[in-house]
């Protein structure tokens, strides 16, 4: 492999955070995760979406908290390595909001090429993957790869932020 191949490859590489949610994994843009911090207390904000939990006060700044595992449908238990991804999601207006999501735990950081990842298989019409940017292959398992900025309806992310 020549050396300019080897940049080129490097250069479509992107970096993952990889993620459990119920015994499956999944990846989150390196990019878009600002920490990962400890389960904390949860002050709840009525009359939002029940995946949304409610907010936490990171430094000073209020942050909502939506609990994927809620979200997707899956078993929601609080473990010891239950934490919170801090991520920035960019609305439709282009501005950025800091969402704290819960996750069963934190796998490891991998780096994917273009040749890593499939396209997302089609589930047929009633089925939304709208949030999802693929599916790679890592170490012999599949991942889902998510696109945060979708994962959370843009809607639901405006509801939210009025409401803190």
């Amino acid at each position: 492999m020549s050396t300019s191949a080897t940049t080129n490859q490097s250069k479509n590489a992107v970096k993952y955070l990889t993620v459990v949610l119920d015994n499956e994994s999944y990846g989150i843009a390196v990019l878009k995760v600002r920490e990962i911090i400890r389960m904390q207390k949860i002050t709840p904000v009525p009359q939002l979406p029940n995946f949304v939990k409610g907010v936490i006060n990171l430094r000073g700044r209020v942050i909502p908290i939506v609990d994927l595992r809620v979200k997707f449908g899956l078993k929601a238990e609080f473990a010891d390595r239950t934490c919170i991804i801090v991520v920035q999601v960019k609305l439709p207006n282009e501005t950025n909001v800091h969402m704290g999501l819960i996750v069963d735990a934190v796998e490891e950081v991998v780096q994917l090429s273009e040749n890593d990842i499939e396209p997302t298989p089609e589930f047929g019409a009633c089925i939304d993957t709208s949030y999802l940017t693929g599916m790679a292959k890592i170490k012999g398992q599949v991942k889902t790869l998510l696109d945060i900025d979708r994962v959370v309806a843009p809607e639901i992310v405006k509801e939210i932020a009025a409401a803190v």
